[in-house]
C-alpha cells in the first residue's frame, strides 16, 4: 500500500494535471468530484472513497484507500447500504486493479471469506459481482 504515504496530498497533486473549476451549471456530482480532488487522502471519507470509484477518478490513488477500510470491515455501509463501497471497489475495471494486484488479492481473499448470509442480505445481483471479482485475474484480459 505504498501509494498511502500520500495521505497528505490531494488527488490534484497526484493525478495531474489539475482540474479546472467545474462550470457553474454543472451537476452536483460534477462539483463534488471536484471538490473531493482538493482534499488531502487522509481527508477522504467512506463515502467520497464511493463517490470517486464510481466515477473512475485517479483509481490507482482511490482503491488502495478503500481497501485498507475494506479489510477491516468488508460491508462497510460508505452511505447508501452494507456493503456498497465493497460494491463499488469490485466494479472498479480489471486495469485499475493491475496496478495493484497484491491489494485485490487480499480483497479477495476477504471477499471468499464472507459468510453466505452476509452476502445473501446485499442488493441483487451483489453476489454475482463478488463472485466475478474473486474469480478475475490478476491481471487484465
Amino acid at each position: 500500500m505504498d501509494r498511502l504515504l500520500h495521505l497528505d496530498r490531494t488527488l490534484d497533486e497526484l493525478d495531474p494535471p489539475r482540474w479546472t473549476a467545474p462550470a457553474v451549471d454543472a451537476t452536483h456530482l460534477v462539483h463534488k468530484v471536484h471538490e473531493l480532488r482538493s482534499l488531502a487522502l487522509s481527508e477522504l471519507r467512506p463515502a467520497d472513497l464511493r463517490v470517486l470509484i464510481t466515477q473512475r477518478v485517479a483509481l490507482p490513488h482511490v482503491l488502495p484507500l478503500a481497501v485498507r477500510l475494506l479489510l477491516q470491515d468488508p460491508l462497510l455501509d460508505a452511505h447508501f447500504y452494507e456493503g456498497d463501497l465493497l460494491l463499488a471497489a469490485v466494479a472498479a475495471p480489471a486495469p485499475a486493479w493491475a496496478v495493484c494486484p497484491d491489494l485485490a488479492a487480499r480483497l479477495r481473499a476477504v471477499i471468499a471469506s464472507l459468510p453466505e448470509a452476509s452476502v445473501a442480505d446485499l442488493p441483487r445481483g451483489a453476489a454475482e459481482e463478488l463472485t466475478r471479482f474473486v474469480a478475475r485475474p490478476d491481471t487484465p484480459s
